[in-house]
C-alpha cells in the first residue's frame, strides 16, 4: 500500500479542537498546569535521589536508599534522564552533567552489556543530548552537530557494539564485552526487538559521524529478521542468529518483538524511506489477520496462527501510539480505550493480564512504572485533542506517588494487588515515564514546535535548520531531530578542507597541516571478517544495499523535493485512496 506525507502534525493539531474540560475527581477537569508542576516535582524526588544516594552507579534502589550497577556501570540514570532535564527547561543542570559525563564515563571496561540496552540508553541517551547541546546553552564546538564530545563517546559506545554484528546472519548476539568483545561461548540466541533496533541511532551515527558501518549493520539486520518472517507473514520471538533459526515461534506486539515493528515505523520517517515502511505495513496486515481480536492483541504461533497466550503485556501499550504515526487513529483509539481499563482496573499496568479471566497473571503482577501506555497517550492527544487521555495523564500521576513514592525516589511496584514495593527505580523512569507525562500536559514545548521556529546552523557542510520539530523519539524517549541527519552528508575528504576554513572563520587557532595529517591517518572502524569472508568484502557488500546518496555540490544547501522538505515537520499516513 502506498504511503504518502500530509500536513504537519503540528499543524494538524492546530486546526482540531483541543478540550480542556477532561472530568477529574469530583467533577473538576485535569489542569495541564497544575499536573505539570506535579510531574516536575516527581522527576526532581527521584532525580535527585539519584544524585545524592546512587551515583555514579547506574540506578537508584529507592528502599535502601543507594545505587546499584545494571546494564553496564555508565553512571546510567544520569545518561537518560539529560534530555528530560532540558525538556523540563533546567539548562544549567544539562551543562553541569554534560561535563560529569565527560569526567566520569569510560566505555573501556571488562564489562558484558546487553547490546540491545546499551545502545537505546546510552547511545540514543547521548546523541539525543549532543542534538540538544546548543538549545541547552552548551557552548559547542565549530562544526557542530558534526562534532562534538558526546558525538564522540556515542560513537565510542556503537563502536564497542560492532563485534556482535558479526555472525554470519549479520544478526547481532544479545550480550558483548566492551573490552574483548563477544564471549567466547555466548548464546547465539537473541530477541527480535534486539535485533531490529538499531536503525534510529545508528543511522543518526552514520550521518553525523560520515562512517557508514553504523547504518549498514542495522539495515542487514533489518532485512534479515524480514527474509526470516514465516508463510502468513509473522515473525517470532527469539532467533538464533547464527543458524538464522527461530528458537521461540511465539508471535506478536509485545515483549521480545515490540521495538522492532516500532524501528520500522520510526525508521521510514526519520530516513525518508519508503521500503521499511512498506515492510511495517505488510506486518500489520499479517498481525491485523492474525493476533488482533476485539482490538486486543494475542500471541499466535508464527506459522499456523493459531492463539499461544490470550495475554495483554503492558510493554504492548506502545502499539495506539505507533498507530497514531501512520493516522491509524480510530484503531489505535479502541486499543488504548482497552489497555486504560487495565490501568483503571489496577492503578497500573500488570506485565501480564489475562485477557478472557480479566486479572493478572502469576508472577507477572508488577508494574515498574513503565512508559507505554503514557506515550500512547502523548501522542494521541497531540493528534485528536480527546480529553480521556488527559486523564489517563492524571490517574497516572496519582498513582505513581500514592502507590510508588518513597523517601528516596519511586520503588518499581512488585505486586498491583497489594501494592508490595521493590528495590529498584530503572532509569527508564526518568527518560521516558515522567518525560512522556509532562509532554502530556505541556502542549508548548519546544518538542511540540510546528515549524514556526527554528535555528540556522553553519556546518563544515553549509547550512542546515535545526529545531524545527517533527522529532523522532528512540525505544526510550530520547528525540532525535531529523533535520540533524542532513547537516553533515558531504563526502568526507571535502570535510578536512572546509572544516579548516570553519576553523579560521571562528578565529580558533588550530595548526592545519597537523590536523589533516592526524585525520587522515585514523581511517574508520573495520569489523571483523566473518567466516571465510574479508572485512573489506563485508563492507562492499552492505555498502551495495545502501541507498546512493546524490553528491551536493561544496558549500550549497540541497534541493530537497517538497515531500522531503514537509517530512521535517510532518508524519507518515496511509492513502486511503
Amino acid at each position: 500500500m502506498p504511503f504518502r506525507l500530509l500536513v504537519p502534525l503540528g499543524l494538524l493539531c492546530a486546526l482540531l479542537p483541543l478540550h480542556h474540560g477532561a472530568p477529574g475527581p469530583g467533577g473538576t477537569a485535569p489542569d495541564p498546569a497544575h499536573y505539570r508542576e506535579r510531574v516536575k516535582a516527581m522527576f526532581y524526588h527521584a532525580y535527585d535521589s539519584y544524585l545524592e544516594n546512587a551515583f555514579p552507579y547506574d540506578e537508584l534502589r529507592p528502599l535502601t536508599c543507594d545505587g546499584h550497577d545494571t546494564w553496564g556501570s555508565f553512571s546510567l540514570t544520569l545518561i537518560d534522564a539529560l534530555d528530560t532535564l532540558l525538556i523540563l527547561g533546567n539548562v544549567s543542570e544539562f551543562q553541569r552533567v554534560v561535563d560529569v559525563l565527560q569526567d566520569n564515563v569510560d566505555f573501556d571496561i571488562d564489562v558484558n552489556a546487553s547490546v540491545f540496552e546499551t545502545n537505546i540508553r546510552v547511545v540514543g541517551g547521548l546523541l539525543s543530548a549532543h542534538l540538544l547541546s546548543k538549545k541547552a546553552g552548551v557552548e559547542v564546538e565549530a562544526g557542530w552537530p558534526c562534532s562534538g564530545p558526546l558525538l564522540r563517546m556515542a560513537e565510542e559506545a556503537a563502536r564497542k557494539l560492532l563485534p556482535a554484528f558479526q555472525t554470519p546472519t549479520g544478526m547481532p548476539y544479545g550480550t558483548v564485552n566492551l573490552l574483548h568483545g563477544v564471549n567466547p561461548g555466548e548464546t547465539p540466541v537473541t530477541c527480535t526487538a534486539g535485533i531490529g533496533t538499531f536503525i534510529v541511532e545508528f543511522a543518526t551515527l552514520s550521518s553525523l559521524t560520515g562512517d557508514p558501518v553504523f547504518e549498514d549493520v542495522a539495515r542487514v539486520a533489518l532485512m534479515r529478521l524480514w527474509e526470516s518472517r514465516s508463510d502468513i507473514g509473522l515473525v517470532g520471538n527469539h532467533i538464533d542468529v547464527l543458524t538464522g533459526k527461530w528458537v521461540a515461534q511465539d508471535s506478536g506486539i509485545g515483549a521480545g518483538v515490540d521495538s522492532y515493528f516500532e524501528y520500522l515505523v520510526k525508521g521510514a520517517i526519520l530516513l525518508q524511506d519508503k521500503k521499511l515502511m512498506a515492510m511495517f505495513l505488510e506486518y500489520n496486515k499479517a498481525i491485523r489477520n492474525y493476533t488482533r481480536f476485539d482490538d486486543w492483541y494475542l500471541w499466535v504461533q508464527m506459522y499456523k496462527g493459531t492463539v499461544s497466550m490470550p495475554v495483554f503485556q503492558s510493554l504492548e501499550a506502545y502499539w495506539p501510539g505507533l498507530q497514531s504515526l501512520i493516522g491509524d487513529i480510530d484503531n489505535a483509539m479502541r486499543t488504548f480505550l482497552n489497555y486504560y481499563t487495565v490501568w483503571k482496573q489496577f492503578g497500573g499496568l500488570p506485565e501480564f493480564y489475562n485477557i478472557p479471566q480479566g486479572y493478572t497473571v502469576e508472577k507477572r503482577e508488577g508494574y515498574p512504572l513503565r512508559p507505554e501506555l503514557i506515550e500512547s497517550a502523548m501522542y494521541l492527544y497531540r493528534a485528536t485533542g480527546d480529553p480521556t487521555l488527559l486523564e489517563l495523564g492524571r490517574d497516572a500521576v496519582e498513582s505513581i506517588e500514592k502507590i510508588s513514592k518513597v523517601e528516596c525516589g519511586f520503588a518499581t511496584i512488585k505486586d498491583l494487588r497489594d501494592h508490595k514495593l521493590d528495590n529498584r527505580m530503572e532509569s527508564f523512569f526518568l527518560a521516558e515515564t515522567v518525560k512522556y507525562l509532562y509532554l502530556l500536559f505541556d502542549p508548548t514545548n519546544f518538542i511540540h514546535n510546528n515549524g514556526s521556529t527554528f535555528d540556522a546552523v553553519i556546518t563544515p557542510y553549509g547550512e542546515c535548520i535545526l529545531g524545527a520539530g517533527g522529532y523522532i523519539f528512540n525505544t526510550e524517549a530520547h528525540p532525535i531531530d531529523p533535520a540533524a541527519l542532513h547537516c553533515c552528508q558531504r563526502l568526507k575528504e571535502e570535510q578536512w578542507e572546509v572544516e579548516d576554513l570553519m576553523r579560521e572563520f571562528y578565529s580558533l587557532k588550530r595548526n592545519r597541516s597537523r590536523f589533516q595529517k592526524k585525520t587522515m591517518s585514523s581511517g574508520p572502524w573495520q569489523p571483523p571478517a566473518g567466516p571465510g569472508t574479508s572485512s573489506s568484502e563485508n563492507q562492499d557488500e552492505a555498502r551495495e544495499k545502501r541507498p546512493t546518496k546524490q553528491k551536493i555540490p561544496l558549500l550549497s544547501c540541497p534541493s530537497q523535493p517538497f515531500t522531503s522538505k514537509l517530512a521535517l515537520l510532518g508524519q507518515v499516513f496511509l492513502d486511503s485512496s
